[in-house]
């Protein structure tokens, strides 16, 4: 596995379709296929086809096809961990079929994918791990595909997970880094960035990538000045947050469901952005605070919502700038009845006028932070899409410098704990822009193992959280 595989063919004709189907072949009828499996191989197809999120298009297809909380459960676990394991499982499937991915036709990969994660990592029986990817190939492709997905599992069981990685990984002693990264299905780039980024603390790498790896719990924001984070908890059945005085934890369900999300006093966002959010709010100006705030990355919207119902609090008001409108309108949605105005423009130019008292810069990064909740996206980025970031995240956080009034604070944070967007960013400013790096621990009350500062890197095996990183810079007063 490494960060060199190229993507699964999408289409055309594979491995698999030299034995044509025979038209005597039976055929399991579609009402026969498990719906569970069949709802995350269609997911899994929905991502390799169309490059879709599984995040979003797997709650909207539950919702439709009405699978009942069991079926809706498994079907969540295997598109997920399937996702998340992918480079994993691919080394496996190509070392059963003894040939690349990329060889195999798109359509029997995704079966192959969720088979092989039900083999290695469920405790679903084998038998019925191999026969439910038999009857999804043979109902759609007859038995000729099927008995090549079949042939396949049948290896793939042969060997448990550990043995496979004893087999397929690279060696621990000789490249420690690669070892993990192949255990922990990530790409290899990505671990070695973790590690840069614990530096002293790099023997955590294998901590950082488990938690990484694992199933994350669903973390609610309650609406300040509308619910408190007690009160959610109690109606919610979930428990309240240990870092931030406005998060609730759901260990499954649906959020979408529950009343005060419907209803808008509640919403589902990271503890860990929930902290940056307050984080603005409490760090200290030059001077008093006039109650003008920006969000100039705002999409979609849930930090906005934050800011503007503390902002509310006091009287103060939030200006939220997004580039693009179908973006903006969710900014809009997300914040209504709250004094929070979206402005559609691009936040290097927003063409607004300066004077602000405190700022967020959430900038676009490459999500290496979030990657638990974006079980995708891991095998989606490249090293050289950090370049490209690094230069719009120095121009955003450059305008908004320049939006700043003396004595303002601007927070900058990422989700992304990559050397490159962070500490690197920070540091550039602090030489172009002559702004002073605040100790940022200091408006993260409570939270514990925030390392050496003045910036804040938040980790999943330390906080719960995604790896969120965070620095309050202030402008000087001439």
């Amino acid at each position: 596995m490494t960060e060199s595989r190229r993507p699964a063919r999408r289409s055309g004709r594979g491995t698999g379709d030299r034995n044509p189907t025979p038209r005597q072949a039976r055929r399991p009828s579609q009402s026969a296929v498990d719906p569970a499996r069949t709802a995350a191989r269609d997911v899994l197809r929905a991502v390799r086809d169309r490059d879709a999120y599984a995040n979003l298009v797997l709650p909207a297809l539950l919702r439709e096809r009405k699978l009942d909380s069991r079926d809706a459960a498994l079907a969540t676990e295997l598109t997920y961990g399937a996702s998340r394991a992918q480079g994993m499982l691919d080394a496996v499937i190509e070392s059963a079929a003894q040939r690349p991915v990329d060889e195999i036709d798109g359509a029997l990969l995704d079966v192959l994918r969720l088979g092989t994660y039900q083999l290695l990592r469920t405790r679903v029986a084998h038998h019925a791990a191999v026969a439910t990817s038999v009857d999804l190939v043979r109902t759609e492709f007859g038995q000729g595909r099927a008995g090549f997905v079949n042939a396949v599992l049948r290896r793939v069981g042969e060997q448990t997970e550990d043995q496979w990685i004893e087999r397929l990984a690279p060696d621990a002693d000789r490249d420690p880094v690669g070892h993990l990264a192949f255990r922990y299905a990530h790409p290899v780039w990505i671990a070695q960035a973790f590690a840069h980024a614990l530096g002293p603390d790099a023997g955590e790498l294998a901590e950082v990538l488990a938690a990484d790896d694992a199933r994350p719990i669903v973390h609610l924001v309650a609406r300040p000045g509308i619910i408190t984070a007690e009160e959610l908890a109690l109606v919610t059945g979930g428990e309240q947050g240990e870092w931030s005085p406005y998060a609730v934890h759901l260990d499954h369900g649906d959020p979408g469901r529950l009343e005060p999300v419907r209803e808008g006093m509640a919403a589902v966002q990271d503890e860990g952005s929930q902290l940056v959010g307050r984080a603005l709010t409490l760090a200290p100006l030059t001077g008093d605070d006039g109650g003008r705030w920006l969000d100039l990355c705002a999409g979609p919207g849930g930090k906005a919502a934050l800011l503007g119902a503390l902002a509310d609090l006091d009287g103060f008001t939030v200006d939220a700038v997004e580039p693009v409108e179908h973006r903006a309108d969710l900014v809009r949605k997300t914040t209504r009845g709250l004094p929070v105005t979206v402005h559609v423009a691009d936040g290097r130019e927003p063409g607004l006028q300066p004077g602000y008292d405190r700022i967020l810069v959430d900038a676009p990064c490459t999500g290496l932070g979030a990657l638990r909740r974006r079980p995708e996206a891991r095998w989606r980025r490249r090293p050289g899409d950090v370049a490209d970031l690094v230069r719009l995240q120095k121009q955003l956080l450059a305008s908004a410098i320049e939006l700043l009034r003396p004595g303002g604070v601007v927070l900058y944070s990422t989700c992304s704990p990559h050397v490159s967007e962070t500490v690197a960013i920070v540091a550039d400013a602090v030489r172009r822009h002559g702004v002073e790096e605040l100790d940022t621990r200091e408006l993260v009350p409570g939270v514990p193992q925030l390392g050496a500062g003045p910036g804040v890197q938040l980790w999943p095996h330390r906080h719960g959280t995604d790896a969120m990183f965070m620095a309050a810079l202030r402008k000087p007063v001439e």
